[in-house]
């Protein structure tokens, strides 16, 4: 099997030739630093891993109406400029090792600000743009969704190729209405507003909602293999089922039907606990569930007592440490994890080995072994 038919088997709930490998969002950072700056492609091809490539290229906008978000990295309002809609940015900070950017949003009735930080490794927000609750509805009325641009998505999966698949994602600063709404305020606030005034809550996710379902009409015909959706904010670490319940599962669901009208797969992401929202996640219609974070890495379950909840409706896509495993070794117990993942999670088929998160400095002989020992884990 080649690597893209190996990881479609998988996302099938079928068993391939072997356990599928991958790794969760290669970093820039990483490839710089430990491989001399490859691509993503080429570095998933270095360890013979099966590629798992997030399609990173531009949205379909002209110049006049392209923003400054890419100052800011993490802020997709700004990202997209309009006559009613005006970004402007200025750079505070420009050190590697130091940055920070505060923006400025104008819009015909006020202004919206945000700052951000960050260093070679990550971007975070330092001043959230929603402030006030009549904010919300300047980004109802004002704040422009832009359209994938077709084009560059068949070239990236073009250059894929039968090394791996295409991954999409759904506009905004995460890809869950929840989790978007955790990066334009802060997150305390929003638990708050949750029992102090739920209304204007699901106002906020409404307005969200029907930014990212005209961003999905622009994604027809896009060659994705597969479109990631959620974000941490959703993990059950952070807030509790019964929130996961009113406030992520109804928006998951009308984002995930949409997605499946245009034939995409669908895996629904939560980088930390899933205790208590499993039966959430198989509701939401998601065709697979990732990335099993461990307890070693903050989860609060192991992913094979995640996967014996589940019970099989969904593909299951993670589950190894990136730090204490991946990234502090030795390859035996990178070895010893893989076999163990394989044994306890992917027995049966539909099951996507990766790494539970983003991962920074982890060895190049580490990756090697995972690679090795994941060639082993034949069906």
């Amino acid at each position: 099997m080649t690597s893209k038919e190996r990881m479609l088997c998988a996302l099938a709930g079928e068993k391939a030739d072997r356990l599928p490998a991958t790794v969760h969002e290669w970093q820039d950072y990483h490839l710089q630093t430990y491989l001399g700056g490859m691509s993503i492609v080429e570095a998933f091809a270095k360890f013979g891993l099966d590629a798992e490539v997030p399609y990173s290229g531009g949205l379909k906008q002209s110049e006049a109406e392209r923003g400054v978000g890419e100052l800011a990295g993490m802020c997709s309002a700004a990202g997209v400029s309009s006559a009613q809609w005006r970004v402007s940015g200025e750079v505070l900070r420009a050190d590697a090792d130091g940055r920070a950017v505060a923006l400025r949003i104008e819009t015909p009735e006020g202004a919206l600000t945000c700052k951000t930080g960050g260093d070679r490794k990550t971007t975070w927000v330092t001043e959230h743009l929603v402030k006030r609750d009549e904010d919300i509805e300047l980004l109802a009325k004002y704040m422009p969704v832009p359209s994938v641009d077709l084009e560059q998505v068949s070239e990236c999966y073009d250059e894929v190729g039968d090394g791996g698949i295409l991954r999409g994602g759904v506009w905004g600063d995460q890809p869950g209405c929840w989790q978007h709404a955790a990066c334009l305020m802060d997150i305390n606030d929003l638990i708050l507003a949750c029992f102090d005034k739920p209304d204007w809550v699901h106002r906020f996710l409404g307005i969200l909602l029907e930014k990212k379902l005209r961003f999905v009409e622009s994604m027809a015909g896009g060659k994705f293999d597969v479109i990631e959706t959620g974000g941490g904010a959703s993990s059950s670490t952070l807030i509790s089922p019964q929130l996961h319940e009113e406030f992520c599962l109804p928006y998951d669901r009308q984002l995930h039907d949409a997605l499946h009208g245009l034939g995409f797969k669908v895996s629904y992401h939560t980088c930390g606990g899933t205790v208590g929202i499993e039966e959430h996640i198989v509701a939401n219609g998601s065709d697979a569930s990732e990335t099993l974070a461990p307890t070693s890495i903050g989860g609060n379950q192991e992913p094979w007592e995640y996967a014996a909840k589940i019970g099989g409706p969904l593909a299951l896509i993670g589950g190894l440490d990136q730090y204490s495993v991946l990234t502090d070794g030795p390859a035996e117990r990178i070895r010893s994890k893989v076999f163990e993942l394989f044994e306890k999670v992917g027995q049966d088929g539909g099951y996507i080995l990766s790494l539970a998160d983003h991962f920074f400095d982890a060895p190049v002989e580490h990756l090697q072994a995972y690679a090795d020992a994941a060639r082993e884990c034949t069906y």
